[in-house]
């Protein structure tokens, strides 16, 4: 990996036998060879690993950039690959998926199983006349059905729009009536910290006012009183025991670049984007990010704590882990319900190999101290993994010391509900750095450039690029092809490089540093400071929980850096700590960094998958327009 030479800064090696059973032992051997033959290399990936009713003519076609296709001219569903194909092994008896609901209620599904509930539902859905193309809206807590209803889409060859759970009527509103959905599907209601989330009450005020909707299927998980409405409300158990729900359903014959789903992000401002995955490349990038980062075995037992509403959930809930013939853990509520150590008795009941969250969740769970993990056997742990956001090291280190015993190597993750997969990823043979997301996964080409597209140099902060194409890009932003090449292909359009929109860093190892979104750069008497490292700083602090910075203009420094502070427990706001938390910013980065102000908060403004909102934040101070909010968990 680096030529024998010792790396730079503080690196966590991995234990030999970790290296000894990893999928890929040699990145360094397998990025080189997928780098010379892109083609070449996801080909040989695809045709080894997934069943196609007919192969491609040509695995890449870069002919029209930036509207890649690729596996061109074959046919497949990634359903056969996620459930058909395991009926005729002895998969079909294994567990798919195992769940535990917040109120402590359970279910087991097999392979078998899922695919008789999945294929039930896909005929229902083409009885209330979903066809090919289609689409369907899906507003639901985290509940298995949520999985069958997204299957079931894709079975028939629909399109699923899934709206997190959490959103409002007017961010469920919107986006039925952008995609212009034939039915919804949702339930009577969610647990989340003990009390009901009403999705029925809160979808009849959508639907209302929605115009291509035509039926709504409610799942009864609560079981207080909903309003239903006649002909057009229909129970999901009612119709799932009328002759209509066929476990024979066939699988609908996709092409490999026929629409998978859309999944609305959010920009900066803007409407929210409905990005456009397809069943082929989607397939071949998700499982195979999951298999080799992850290192999935047989024997593993899984658990992807995002919610499906997000693409997290998408990849590495519903569609990767079951390619894979693995066994995924799904939790319906909140991690301290009833007491803050609710993930951590799971993982022991469970004997959860394998658990992937969100920095924001480690740093939540980190304000309740040791004690709590150290109740329970978490020796069943063998990888943990971050994404959402860059991890700061302090929370690298604690997630790395007291939840994975110091075993378990951290496999921390930078991607997007664009990339549709993995894109800047340890693999468990490599060395770790914590905060730093590695290397690009096999085949990614990325680097850090300036504005005129210049490799930056060795770190310095720049432009986070990916110049090369990827199986799992999305294709377009559905129904706004125009917006597709503006936001993400017009910067660097001479030389055909997507543009995330983040800042980064490359360190003397090659190792990329995510700072934060290019709006979350604060510059300071010229110069320029990320939010995510004066955010870091300010966590490495015994007090502090949680940070989160802006940049407020200031007629002497251009701008200057305000500070918003979760404390922990026994830790109380006061003008001393104030003074405290500044000079220890100082200290760590230097006087340039020291916030103006430091403001003591019980939450901050964050999207579902855990990423703060900081223009909100910065818009109440300016007394401007918060724009849209529908993207935000709370």
């Amino acid at each position: 990996m680096t030529d024998g030479k010792k790396m730079t800064g503080e690196v966590y090696y991995p234990a030999p036998e970790i290296i000894e059973h990893a999928h890929i032992p040699d990145y360094d051997k397998v990025n080189d060879e997928a780098v010379a033959d892109l083609p070449g290399f996801w080909g040989k990936i695809a045709a080894e690993n997934y069943e196609w009713y007919q192969p491609w003519e040509m695995v890449l076609d870069d002919h029209n950039a930036p509207f890649y296709k690729w596996f061109v001219g074959a046919k497949v569903n990634i359903v056969h690959n996620a459930l058909d194909r395991h009926m005729r092994t002895a998969t079909r008896n294994k567990a798919a998926l195992i769940f535990e609901g917040e109120p402590g209620d359970s279910r087991v599904y097999t392979y078998q199983q899922l695919n008789y509930e999945v294929s039930k539902f896909a005929s229902v859905l083409r009885a209330l006349g979903v066809s090919k193309g289609d689409r369907v809206t899906i507003y639901m807590g985290r509940i298995p059905e949520l999985m069958i209803a997204m299957l079931a889409c894709a079975k028939i060859g629909a399109m699923h729009s899934v709206v997190y759970g959490g959103f409002s009527t007017e961010a469920l509103l919107d986006r039925i009536n952008d995609s212009e959905s034939k039915v919804l599907v949702t339930c009577d209601g969610a647990w989340l910290r003990g009390n009901i989330v009403p999705l029925k009450q809160i979808a009849n005020e959508a639907v209302a006012r929605a115009g291509t909707l035509q039926s709504v299927v409610c799942v009864k998980r609560t079981g207080q009183e909903v309003e239903m409405i006649p002909d057009r409300d229909h129970w999901y158990h009612d119709l799932m025991a009328l002759p209509i729900a066929d476990p024979g359903a066939p699988t609908e014959v996709m092409d490999a670049e026929d629409p998978l789903f859309i999944l609305y992000t959010s920009g900066t401002t803007g409407k929210p984007k409905a990005i456009l995955h397809t069943h082929g490349g989607y397939m071949v990038g998700t499982s195979t990010t999951l298999k080799w980062v992850f290192d999935i075995k047989a024997e593993d037992i899984w658990w992807c704590a995002a919610d499906p509403g997000w693409i997290t959930g998408h990849s590495y809930i519903v569609y990767a882990p079951l390619i894979l013939g693995a066994t995924s853990f799904m939790y319906e509520g909140a991690p301290t319900h009833p007491y803050p150590d609710r993930w951590w008795s799971m993982i022991a009941k469970y004997g959860v190999t394998i658990l992937y969250t969100a920095p924001t969740a480690i740093r939540g769970l980190m304000r309740f101290g040791r004690s709590w993990p150290k109740r329970h056997d978490l020796s069943s742990l063998r990888l943990l993994g971050s994404v959402g956001e860059p991890i700061n090291p302090e929370a690298w280190k604690w997630y790395h010391r007291v939840i994975g015993r110091e075993r378990c190597p951290i496999m921390d993750t930078w991607w997007q509900t664009e990339t549709g997969n993995f894109m800047i990823t340890s693999l468990p043979s490599m060395p770790l750095k914590p905060g730093s997301g590695t290397r690009g996964f096999p085949g990614v080409v990325v680097d850090v450039v300036d504005e005129e597209g210049d490799p930056v140099p060795v770190n310095e902060e720049g432009y986070l690029v990916i110049k090369t194409p990827w199986p799992a890009m999305l294709r377009t932003i559905f129904g706004d092809p125009d917006r597709y090449v503006q936001q993400y292909w017009s910067r660097f359009e001479e030389q055909g490089w997507y543009l995330p929109g983040d800042s980064a860093k490359k360190d003397e190892d090659g190792y990329i540093w995510i700072i934060g979104r290019i709006d979350d750069v604060i510059k300071v008497s010229g110069y320029r400071l990320g939010t995510a490292e004066v955010e870091s700083a300010l966590v490495s602090h015994k007090a502090v929980a949680e940070a989160a910075c802006i940049g407020v203009p200031d007629e002497l420094r251009g701008n200057v850096i305000k500070a918003y502070c979760i404390l922990r427990q026994g830790y109380e706001p006061s003008e001393q700590l104030s003074i405290e938390l500044r000079d220890h910013v100082g200290h760590e980065m230097g006087p340039i960094a020291k916030p103006s102000t430091v403001d003591f908060v019980e939450s901050l403004p964050k999207t579902r998958s855990g990423k703060i909102m900081r223009r909100i934040l910065k818009a109440r101070v300016m007394g401007e327009d918060e724009g849209d909010l529908s993207t935000l968990a709370d």
